[in-house]
């Protein structure tokens, strides 16, 4: 018979947000396959868990992938982990998830953190329907289509951007959505959380003169 694979979501910045079922299994398989195992190795010290690790990202999702389905399909367990939050969330795990429902491979998940429930949750904004778009794309061409996708969205808009990208992310929306409510999360689960209340206009020029720190987590007001 097959393995199992689990899906281990993993603290997003506070470790008090672990599981005690994310340890267990991540104790008992045979395998981990996580995001940066030089990441990861911190956490799995800390919970003093010992489990071989592999490596699983974006630049090798489909040949690794191959590779732990045939360890699955031989029997072994293994748990998927990202650097922080849920695997398969604006993550390579996807790839790997539906290679194992191809091959009949168990698939289970165990819930936790995950950066874009926890900011929505904070925003003040509208919770009961949402697009989650993750981090707009690199591509000028490809991001220019996403954003004008976006501009008749009437549900909540959540978006992922690294803070050096941050400024240009909100020029970006300014000057495809208008000047609408929006809350910036950053620092999720942390010391220094913070969620700014605010409006693109706003936080452009908030962010022209202070340097941004830390990933963001952007939750903007749909279309009215």
């Amino acid at each position: 018979m097959p393995g199992t694979l689990y899906l281990c979501a993993t603290p997003i910045g506070n470790l008090g947000d672990m599981t005690p079922r994310v340890v267990e299994t991540l104790q008992t398989v045979d395998v981990i396959a996580a995001e940066d195992t030089r990441n990861s190795i911190k956490l799995l010290n800390h919970f003093d868990v010992h489990t071989p690790m592999t490596s699983y990202h974006e630049y090798n999702k489909v040949e690794k992938a191959h590779q732990l389905v045939g360890q699955l399909l031989n029997g072994q367990n293994i748990a998927l982990i990202t650097d922080a939050g849920t695997p398969a969330i604006s993550d390579p795990g996807e790839v790997l998830v539906r290679m194992c429902q191809e091959q009949s491979v168990p698939v289970t998940s165990l819930p936790g953190p995950a950066a874009c429930i926890t900011a929505l949750t904070l925003s003040g904004l509208p919770t009961r329907r949402f697009a989650f778009e993750a981090f707009l794309p690199m591509d000028k061409k490809e991001r220019k289509e996403v954003l004008e996708e976006l501009v008749n969205e009437t549900r909540t808009i959540i978006l992922y951007e690294a803070p050096h990208k941050l400024v240009r992310t909100l020029r970006d929306l300014r000057e495809t959505l208008g000047n609408r409510r929006m809350t910036l999360c950053r620092e999720l689960t942390k010391k220094h959380e913070t969620a700014f209340h605010s409006t693109i206009d706003d936080l452009i020029t908030h962010y022209e003169k202070e340097k941004p720190l830390g990933e963001c987590v952007l939750v903007i007001e749909g279309k009215s």
